[in-house]
């Protein structure tokens, strides 16, 4: 057992680690002052919070639905709505904001899904590694040609 988590009085802060796909990576925290971990720096951006965090032993998709205000100039609304985050990655740990030497715990990662943002406030689901589980592997059968008169799939000149 981490021994900071088990002290009656804790100093645990909430760390997320973003990188998109162009490479880009910010880190956030829920701590009111930055942390630099493992050499990587974490804005403060006390606003997140993840709401529910659940995770599972066997196949099902772990979750974790983060909701929060738009206080950080590396995350823009106008960057949310066009899509720029879509499919970024995440890592959502807990450390000991006193001792950043600490063992880190890591709660749940995966990729960011369906971003809504609202007066000022977004929120954001994140799907886990094994949701790929839940996209079909084939096309749905029917009776009826699924195809579009003259596409690629149908043949049709």
């Amino acid at each position: 057992m981490i021994d900071w988590l088990t002290d009656d009085l804790t100093s645990m802060a909430f760390i997320w680690r973003l990188e998109r796909s162009d490479g880009v990576a910010i880190g956030l925290t829920s701590h009111d002052h930055d942390l630099v971990i493992d050499n990587f720096t974490y804005r403060s951006a006390p606003g997140m919070v993840p709401s529910t965090v659940e995770r599972t032993s066997g196949l099902d998709p772990d979750t974790v639905d983060v909701a929060g205000a738009l206080t950080s100039t590396a995350i823009r609304e106008a960057d949310l709505l066009s899509g720029r985050w879509d499919g970024a990655y995440l890592r959502l740990s807990a450390v000991d904001w006193s001792d950043p030497l600490s063992e880190v715990v890591h709660l749940v990662r995966g990729e960011l899904g369906q971003v809504e943002t609202s007066g000022g406030q977004f929120s954001v689901t994140l799907r886990g590694p094994t949701s790929v589980f839940e996209a079909p592997v084939v096309e749905t059968t029917s009776p009826d040609c699924r195809a579009t008169l003259g596409d690629k799939r149908c043949g049709v000149d």
